[in-house]
């Protein structure tokens, strides 16, 4: 049975904070990510008339097929293994040449997705076939990747906040950036870079920010509800920032207001653009009593549901760590011990080693670039 971890907004008054940086919380937070990311597969593109008739009236509640397999990932895991992997590298580029240039680090990192996914970049220098998490078989399978994210890395340029390559707000940019809120500074800003790699609509980048933002102060010891309260007032001095502001307000104020049920889910949209998928994901984490009801509830909806509950899982699984996600899930759940090891390194690394030179082994795994 899952752990029950009551989630409240706002934080009382005097409520003292409690740490999370943690393997527990990083690593309850990437496969619990990977958890709400399988549930949600195979309902992702089916209405919820579709899901009721397909799994009953209470709609999907375990693993299904997808992909040919239970507990399959998409490309939402895929990509924010990348993240991960692109996170390491940087500071590892840091300490052995002196600049970590990240977002440069992890566009490279997507376009080791990409060639995963048989869709090669126009980008004629690669050498991009290195490290430990391209070498990784399973991860070699087309998981119905975003367009957006698949055109903008084959193009060959790298957008950023201040050069967009595009005008797309789409999920691909939030669904993919939890890691950089486990281990970043300036986890808005670079939630927003990231995002920025494959889509240039405020909105697209912002709600990436937030969310980065949001797993940061969690595991920095704030609730759920202060973590929201606190990224919300950074959200503020950014330019553009209406729209995803009115989603973050409408997530919270319909979780105070209306009972946590698909019907109230999709009133706040359909979550196949970026600030829909947030406030989708923060109406669900504010009103879960566990992780289990959380991502059950983001993946019953006529919407993108993967990226919903991969999001809430995210959260949730920073919030109240490994313990917390079903073993039922995590004993069928696809690379799961790879994820876990992942998951790990960025811990170690960034936690508990930063700063140190890299052992040969640690750079053979993730080479600096």
């Amino acid at each position: 049975m899952a752990e029950v971890c009551k989630l409240t907004y706002p934080r009382n008054q005097g409520e003292s904070k409690r740490s999370r940086t943690t393997l527990e919380c990083f690593v309850g937070c990437l496969l619990g990510g990977a958890v709400g990311d399988a549930l949600g597969a195979p309902v992702e593109f089916l209405s919820l008339a579709s899901i009721r008739d397909r799994f009953g009236p209470t709609g999907i509640r375990d693993f299904a097929p997808a992909y040919g397999r239970v507990g399959a990932i998409t490309d939402d895991t895929q990509m924010t293994m990348f993240t991960a992997e692109g996170l390491i590298r940087a500071s590892h580029r840091l300490v052995e040449q002196g600049d970590s240039l990240a977002p440069s680090v992890i566009h490279r990192a997507y376009l080791r997705w990409l060639d995963t996914q048989s869709g090669r970049s126009r980008c004629p220098d690669t050498g991009l076939e290195d490290g430990w998490l391209i070498q990784i078989p399973a991860l070699h399978s087309c998981r119905a990747a975003g367009n957006t994210c698949l055109s903008a890395l084959r193009g060959g340029e790298m957008g950023t906040v201040d050069r967009p390559l595009n005008d797309s707000k789409g999920c691909g940019g939030v669904m993919r950036v939890a890691p950089v809120g486990l281990v970043t500074a300036d986890p808005f800003r670079m939630g927003c870079e990231v995002a920025a790699i494959t889509h240039g609509h405020p909105s697209g980048c912002l709600s990436a920010g937030f969310l980065a933002s949001v797993i940061s102060a969690i595991v920095n010891g704030d609730s759920l509800g202060s973590a929201i309260g606190s990224t919300r007032d950074t959200l503020l001095t950014w330019p553009s920032h209406e729209e995803c502001l009115n989603a973050v307000d409408s997530a919270v104020r319909l979780a105070s207001s209306a009972s946590p049920t698909p019907e109230t889910i999709e009133r706040l949209g359909e979550s196949w653009v970026g600030e829909e998928a947030l406030t989708i994901s923060l109406f669900c984490c504010l009103t879960a009593k566990d992780f289990e009801t959380g991502v059950i509830m983001a993946v019953n909806h006529g919407g993108d549901s993967d990226s919903t509950g991969s999001i809430v899982g995210n959260v949730l699984g920073a919030l109240c760590g490994k313990s917390a996600i079903p073993a039922k899930w995590l004993d069928r759940l696809e690379l799961r011990d790879e994820i876990k090891e992942l998951a790990t390194d960025l811990y170690r690394h960034s936690r508990g080693g930063a700063g140190e030179h890299p052992t040969k082994a640690e750079l053979d795994k993730y080479p600096g670039w």
